[in-house]
């Protein structure tokens, strides 16, 4: 099995694919990899794989029907952290976006945050398990 078939891949679409490589390497960490910017780039966090869809990108096309695909939806990807109060603080310092304030729940905490074209990046803290 290659390396690519050991990660997981999400396509997410930008409307600035340079602004997005550099939110995703910059607060969250993310390494950048293959890069046709403007049109197309991709990152990774350990397994994930992340493409970055700008509207140059054969994904960025429209669709039979005339629909266009454009950013900021409600499917995010899901990133586990020790420590939710400690990373918003230190995103916040940094200018990132938040959709809300941290919630709890019986699994753990979560917040949101946005890239800049409006893509959910969800910040998770497991509860504690007994």
């Amino acid at each position: 099995m290659n390396s690519l078939q050991q990660m997981v891949s999400v396509r997410y679409m930008v409307d600035d694919v340079q602004a997005a490589i550099d939110f995703y390497t910059g607060p969250l960490g993310f390494t950048q990899g293959f890069s046709a910017a403007p049109a197309f780039a991709e990152v990774t966090l350990g397994n994930l794989r992340l493409l970055l869809a700008g509207p140059a990108s054969s994904a960025g096309r429209p669709m039979p029907d005339g629909r266009t695909p454009e950013p900021g939806g409600w499917n995010r990807i899901h990133l586990i952290v020790p420590d939710i109060a400690t990373e918003v603080t230190r995103l916040r310092g940094q200018g990132v976006s938040f959709r809300n304030d941290i919630v709890t729940g019986p699994g753990g905490k979560q917040i949101l945050i946005e890239d800049p074209a409006g893509n959910v990046v969800e910040l998770f803290e497991p509860a504690a398990r007994r």
